[in-house]
């Protein structure tokens, strides 16, 4: 049985602004050119080959692509989570699968490869800190001496005011923070709509992104809305997750009791949603996204939110 056939794979799923404003090959350069300090002005040099718009083993990378004999891979992230370089690992992993495809493995000839690079641009509200560095090795139970395996991720703090000299080399880059800090004040003050509307409108007319929400409105608005509130969304059923899981954990222990908080902040999560005449499939992307939910665990955790 083929891979496609024994694992589900959503496609369409949803697409971000600033993974939609570096798949454009002239702000990926930029990007590049940032990361490596080099002076690149042939947007063509890059080859883009993110994994196909869709969830392989329910996650999706952002953008990655070959320069340089480099196969660069870069994310997004507006929260932190310590797992990032495991789930580099599964996405470098299934590229290298798509590269070799062509050769065989067992040859007496050395099969070479693209030496990988991996970067998260994080523009999460949890500041204080402006680069870092995450490892693979740090998941390992127990380890003695040198890790056999290690893959380090180079985390980058986007916000403004933590990086702006690095900002202020990739004009794309700083400009997507400007907007998405316009964003952020307006949402404080008024709802999501709104303040995303307000945000595009101002910037437009400052020229930050001008071209390309000018080119891509509407998109832009939708998928800000649905980050922006994914991103709210995630903070306060984190929270109510940890406050749920120590209630639990009080009678039947730690780690059912996590589990079990878990569970009801999913529940609540979607009975939410639903009261609110959300989609289903925007549910469950919505799931997927913030609880990392195994594609087969959806429908139950569905039925059980609408029968309770």
């Amino acid at each position: 049985m083929k891979d496609d056939e024994m694992k589900p794979v959503i496609r369409n799923y949803k697409d971000t602004v600033f993974r939609m404003l570096f798949s454009d090959k002239k702000n990926l350069l930029s990007l590049y050119n940032l990361m490596s300090s080099k002076q690149y002005t042939d947007p063509d040099l890059l080859e883009i080959v993110t994994l196909d718009n869709a969830i392989y083993m329910n996650m999706k990378n952002d953008l990655a692509f070959l320069v340089d004999s480099t196969l660069c891979m870069y994310e997004h992230q507006s929260t932190f989570s310590p797992n990032l370089p495991l789930r580099n690992l599964f996405y470098v992993a299934r590229e290298y699968e798509k590269l070799v495809n062509t050769v065989t493995l067992y040859s007496s000839k050395l099969v070479t490869l693209p030496a990988p690079s991996f970067v998260v641009f994080y523009n999460g509200r949890e500041n204080g800190w402006s680069r870092r560095e995450l490892k693979l090795s740090k998941a390992f139970q127990p380890i003695q001496g040198s890790p056999k395996l290690e893959l380090v991720v180079d985390e980058i703090n986007i916000n403004l005011g933590m990086n702006d000299e690095v900002l202020s080399q990739c004009k794309p880059l700083q400009e997507y923070m400007q907007y998405i800090d316009k964003v952020r004040t307006y949402a404080d003050i008024m709802p999501t709509n709104e303040a995303v509307e307000k945000a595009v409108t101002e910037c437009i007319k400052e020229g930050i992104l001008e071209e390309f929400l000018l080119k891509n409105r509407s998109e832009a608005i939708h998928m800000s809305i649905f980050e922006y509130d994914e991103e709210r969304e995630m903070k306060l059923i984190r929270a109510d997750e940890r406050e749920l899981g120590r209630e639990e954990g009080k009678a039947i222990g730690l780690e059912e009791g996590e589990r079990k908080g878990s569970e009801r902040s999913m529940i609540q999560f979607i009975q939410y949603d639903l009261s609110h005449n959300i989609a289903e499939e925007q549910i469950i992307q919505k799931l997927i996204a913030i609880f990392s939910l195994k594609y087969e665990e959806i429908d139950q955790i569905m039925q059980q939110a609408k029968q309770q």
